[in-house]
């Protein structure tokens, strides 16, 4: 058994945060699949644009489609939804084999329409179409303005990948609206039984942003804040889904919303490459972790539930920052304004290489 694999003895599923046509046809993803128990696959703007940028798999079938598609994002859909329902295809056995708890294939909506829910709701639901397999995820951002789309969502009957969350209001915001679109769904007589979502929790930007905050007198806290942010925020998920609020949704068949634990490549050489993975494992959690870090926690990481240990401690850490003045929910505003620029600098660059 590899040491990734032993994570699943934990509860947690592990998703490659990473596709392109190559790790589908070379078998390699397949192998990651079989040999390291990897339980789905995530994708994003910038995914893409390295991998059509740098694989040389797509350069006919975009060749054609210039000539056949004048619209740059409808392109570039048409370019990689097959790969997307390709990989749905790859992990299927894995979604029936686990009762449809496993085997997700994440795709994003376009950034462009992270300030617009009617925009975003229609994308959504039309991505969902054209994918038309039953475990495929839409990212949609955790943005204020699209809380009422991932609500709609939920309450249309599909999967989704909430993204860019990196604060306490973040988190609970997402399972209000998860949980809302639930209500709508079940009280309108459709089944909620089908329907699984999951929480992307941002974690290494946390670190690198409170880090440069933080005075010489706390340099204990650095590299801290953000495991013992994840620590309070599955508390908060144990609260909010194993108390009588969910209970009603829960004997009709809905499943919780899973936290998933994003940015998960650690960005300070200083700090241990697997730290993002080793500190935050536990049951019905998801971790969606990069080429390197997956490479690194093959070598040398090691597995045990440690998720819900120290959460007295994470909670001490917190309330030292907030003694500073440093508010978790100012800094998880910034990082997704960042993240979303971030976002649409990938999606501008991705259409600018399929134009």
């Amino acid at each position: 058994m590899s040491r990734l694999s032993r994570i699943a003895e934990f509860g947690q599923q592990v998703w490659l945060d990473n596709l392109s046509r190559r790790l589908l046809d070379s078998g390699r993803l397949a192998r990651w699949l079989e040999e390291d128990a990897i339980a789905g696959v995530t994708s994003n703007p910038a995914i893409f644009h390295k991998a059509i940028a740098e694989d040389p798999l797509y350069r006919d079938d975009l060749a054609r489609l210039r000539d056949r598609e004048p619209d740059p994002e409808r392109r570039f859909e048409a370019l990689v939804l097959p790969d997307i329902r390709a990989t749905c295809d790859l992990l299927r056995p894995r979604f029936e084999a686990s009762g449809g708890e496993a085997g997700f294939v994440s795709f994003e909506v376009s950034p462009r329409l992270a300030q617009d829910p009617d925009a975003t709701l229609a994308a959504a639901k039309r991505l969902w179409a054209a994918i038309d397999r039953p475990n495929a995820m839409i990212k949609i951002p955790a943005t204020r303005a699209c809380l009422p789309a991932i609500r709609d969502a939920i309450a249309a009957g599909l999967n989704v990948n909430v993204t860019l969350m990196f604060s306490p209001r973040h988190l609970d915001d997402v399972f209000a609206a998860y949980c809302d679109g639930l209500a709508a769904r079940h009280a309108a007589g459709q089944p909620v039984d089908h329907i699984r979502a999951v929480a992307s929790f941002f974690l290494s930007r946390v670190d690198t942003l409170v880090d440069g905050e933080l005075p010489e007198s706390t340099a204990h806290l650095r590299g801290h804040i953000a495991v013992a942010s994840a620590k309070a925020a599955y508390a908060r998920w144990q609260e909010t889904f194993g108390g009588e609020a969910f209970a009603e949704l829960h004997a009709a068949g809905a499943r919780p919303q899973r936290c998933l634990w994003a940015s998960t490549g650690t960005k300070n050489p200083a700090y241990s490459d697997v730290m993002y993975v080793e500190e935050l494992i536990g049951p019905d959690t998801v971790n969606t972790v990069p080429d390197a870090t997956l490479a690194a926690f093959a070598d040398h990481g090691e597995a045990a539930e440690t998720l819900t240990e120290g959460l007295a401690t994470a909670r001490e850490r917190l309330a030292e920052l907030a003694a500073l003045g440093i508010d978790l929910d100012e800094i998880g505003e910034r990082l997704q304004r960042e993240g979303l620029a971030a976002f649409d600098q990938a999606y501008d660059a991705l259409l600018r290489l399929v134009d």
